[in-house]
């Protein structure tokens, strides 16, 4: 991504989500709250691309699976989350350059388990359908 990129980004209310792990290698992972559980982004760069050129599928289940979790955290107010579930459905091809966003969803919420979905976009077109469900870790919270 370049600078003019990022810029854009953050006048748009984007911030980036600080993480030295997994993320740190495909992120940046950007966050914009919003009324519910936020909206979370990557923007899809070279280093993402497939053998036939499009955004490689583990990374936009790797958007997926972070941003599901991170809504589950917001919403359950638990320190931690882990993933006991995720289906995921690919409908479109998503292109190297476009910001791939995700739009979690709680869909219910137990004392132990959080079960929520998201649609990714790229350019306004849905690429992913994801769902998840979520165990949140005793003592946490």
């Amino acid at each position: 991504m370049t600078d003019a990129g990022a810029r854009k980004l953050a006048k748009d209310g984007w911030t980036i989500v600080e993480d030295d792990g997994f993320l740190n290698l495909v992120g940046p992972l950007w966050h914009r709250p919003n009324d519910a559980t936020g909206e979370y982004a990557i923007a899809a760069q070279p280093k993402h691309k497939n053998r036939r050129g499009f955004v490689q599928g583990g990374l936009l289940m790797t958007l997926a699976d972070r941003s599901l979790g991170m809504a589950a955290r917001q919403g359950s107010g638990a320190s931690a989350v882990v993933t006991i579930q995720m289906d995921t459905h690919f409908i479109d091809a998503a292109k190297i350059g476009e910001l791939l966003i995700s739009t979690p969803r709680i869909v219910r919420s137990t004392r132990t388990l959080i079960f929520l979905n998201t649609e990714l976009t790229a350019d306004g077109r849905c690429v992913v359908m994801a769902s998840g469900v979520f165990k949140i870790m005793k003592g946490a919270g």
